[in-house]
């Protein structure tokens, strides 16, 4: 699970509602006090929300560019539906096209980043349509499934929450893994688990577990794409994503001292490589 090391988003950005043709979704937006260079739209991981991106706001903002982090569908403070079908591929692939369309930039592409599932969600929308996108970022984001020990995690939790209420699925999950509480509030992120969806955790949890290789797919979309990640990942290994990066052409970028998780371990070095690309382009 994802651990912001704050709840509370800074003074640039604005909790609001983003309305679109798919629905309403909860976001984080962010803004640049100077001359604009761009806009940024970050799609969150497995379990997560739009403040795992809280600390990277303040430096693109200040550095030009409009970032608007976003609660998915059945995500902490969007809406879902029960039915886990809402939850596939496709469903939330136009999900993102539909937040990117309402940003309201008209001719204007968008930085689409993703994080872990964000990523798969990510590029899923960037193969649909990439005119809407200036350059795609995957942010410890892989080629396929997650390795086996994460699929077995993953089955364990949707079999548990499939029988099992949400409060007793998170009281066996902070007794294996028990928050940081020197890092950030274990009630706040109590309060996130309690307002996910559970057909949301069941079907975007299967699909990190069977999702195909896709990056042949990615590479046709012709996309500026940069490959961001920690020095070390149990999700996907770091030599997979060094060569999938290899395979798409891409920018690369390991954040020292980083994990699964850069945007919240290392906020500072990951927001300077994401400004630094952008920049490039």
């Amino acid at each position: 699970m994802s651990r912001p090391p704050t709840f509370t988003p800074p003074p640039c950005a604005r909790a609001r509602t983003l309305h679109t043709s798919r629905g309403d979704f909860a976001v984080l937006d962010a803004s640049p006090r100077t001359a604009r260079r761009g806009t940024a739209l970050l799609l969150p991981g497995f379990t997560g929300s739009k403040e795992d991106f809280i600390a990277l706001l303040e430096p693109l903002a200040d550095a030009g560019y409009r970032a608007v982090a976003v609660d998915g569908r059945g995500q902490y403070e969007t809406d879902g539906t029960d039915r886990q079908e809402a939850y596939e591929k496709e469903e939330l692939a136009l999900d993102a096209l539909a937040q990117t369309a309402a940003l309201g930039l008209g001719d204007s592409a968008v930085h689409l980043l993703g994080h872990s599932l964000g990523g798969l969600i990510a590029r899923a929308a960037a193969i649909l349509d990439p005119a809407p996108f200036r350059s795609l970022t995957l942010m410890s984001s892989g080629p396929a499934q997650v390795v086996e020990s994460q699929q077995v995690r993953l089955k364990i939790l949707g079999d548990a929450l499939a029988t099992m209420s949400m409060e007793r699925v998170w009281e066996a999950m902070r007794a294996s893994d028990p928050p940081a509480e020197a890092e950030t509030d274990g009630e706040d992120l109590r309060r996130r688990w309690m307002r996910h969806t559970p057909a949301q955790l069941i079907a975007t949890g299967r699909r990190l577990a069977t999702e195909p290789d896709r990056v042949a797919e990615v590479a046709a979309t012709g996309l500026p794409v940069h490959v961001i990640s920690g020095e070390r990942d149990d999700v996907w290994p770091v030599p997979l994503l060094d060569a999938m990066a290899y395979r798409l052409g891409a920018h690369r970028t390991r954040i020292e001292g980083a994990e699964h998780s850069p945007n919240t371990d290392r906020p500072e070095p990951t927001a300077a490589a994401l400004i630094s690309f952008w920049d490039s382009l």
